[in-house]
């Protein structure tokens, strides 16, 4: 299906065509053949006037925690609104196999029907940050077809996987009662960027869940008071993180939590930040694209392919340190190609 007729389907189709449309532009995106890229990047440019409308929200949090119970819920809630819903989950992929169970779907039964709701796995194919390579892509793709609500739900967090933050206008940090103290949440670096904190199963254990606030809101007033997160508690004009506690799967808190990010959004769109975010995340996108770019040039060059061989197994062998085997490859890039590596091993 040509980019015309996949826009057309996006922008003009019913409820069956636009979501087959949708499902085409997204695998058309993930693809990795050369012709389709350029299908994928016309595509694209003929998308942009149509996107940007949307409210991008990143969910992250540990397994186990209860993401997509969360996000069923909540989903469900803001169709129940007059919202349009899509779901973007991303399975981890098997560092042995390569595979991807993509599940979520089976644990939003009620959400994955939904006419006004729509649910996309894609694996994480070794992408670091908790996301797919093209998740941002995808979004847009979300965004053209009218949904106003776009959910990023992650593989789980650590302190490198933070990469949804840097493509959603609200990160939100799902954590559990009895998960640490205070020093404990301090120490998680992706603490410093979450614009809102979730303590789920807040229903398991009343007194945990409120201990647990207290100490999350404790520990997010102390990095706010140094200001290096973005989030200092003296200014006024800028957004102060906050914590609340539900129960996904009683449907307990959601409006509270819906409340906060719509006052969140109210905040940020009135003082600007929201459209600065979306611009320092575009350049950034850009320049993660340019050294994807780079890296894969990088190997496609013919003196690099030739020497690779060769210097790897060196490197392998413990001949050959692995900083001086990179600065080797990269000086090929200026050389022309030659039939052997100097000092190669026998």
């Amino acid at each position: 299906m040509s980019p015309e007729h996949l826009l057309d389907g996006l922008l003009n189709g019913s409820a069956a065509v636009q979501r087959r449309a949708m499902a085409k532009a997204i695998t058309l995106l993930e693809s990795t053949r050369p012709d389709h890229r350029a299908l994928a990047d016309e595509l694209l440019t003929a998308m942009l006037p149509h996107t940007g409308n949307s409210f991008r929200l990143g969910i992250s949090g540990v397994p186990g925690v209860g993401k997509s119970t969360f996000i069923e819920a909540l989903g469900l809630y803001l169709i129940g609104q007059g919202h349009r819903v899509a779901v973007l989950a991303v399975d981890p992929s098997s560092t042995v196999s390569g595979g991807s169970i993509l599940g979520d779907k089976t644990r939003m039964e009620l959400l994955s029907v939904h006419e006004r709701a729509y649910i996309r796995p894609s694996p994480s194919s070794g992408t670091l940050g908790g996301v797919a390579e093209k998740t941002r892509e995808s979004m847009l793709v979300c965004e053209a077809a009218g949904y106003d609500v776009v959910i990023v739900e992650t593989v789980g967090v650590g302190q490198s996987e933070t990469a949804v933050a840097n493509m959603t206008d609200m990160f939100v940090l799902m954590q559990l009662p009895n998960a640490g103290d205070d020093l404990q949440a301090i120490k998680k670096g992706v603490m410093e960027i979450a614009d809102l904190v979730v303590i789920n199963k807040a229903d398991i254990d009343a007194m945990a869940a409120t201990r647990a606030e207290l100490q999350i809101t404790s520990a997010l007033q102390l990095l706010g008071m140094h200001g290096s997160s973005g989030h200092a508690h003296a200014d006024t004009s800028q957004w102060h993180p906050k914590v609340v506690q539900l129960s996904a799967l009683l449907g307990q808190g959601v409006d509270s939590f819906w409340a906060a990010v719509t006052e969140f959004r109210a905040l940020q769109t009135g003082n600007g930040r929201l459209g600065e975010r979306r611009q320092q995340q575009a350049l950034s996108w850009m320049w993660e694209r340019i050294e994807a770019g780079l890296r894969q040039s990088f190997k496609d060059h013919p003196e690099v392919r030739h020497q690779l061989p060769l210097v790897s197994a060196r490197v392998a062998q413990g001949t050959l340190a692995a900083s001086t085997a990179a600065r080797q490859l990269l000086a090929s890039l200026s050389t022309p190609a030659s039939p052997s590596v100097s000092g190669s091993a026998p």
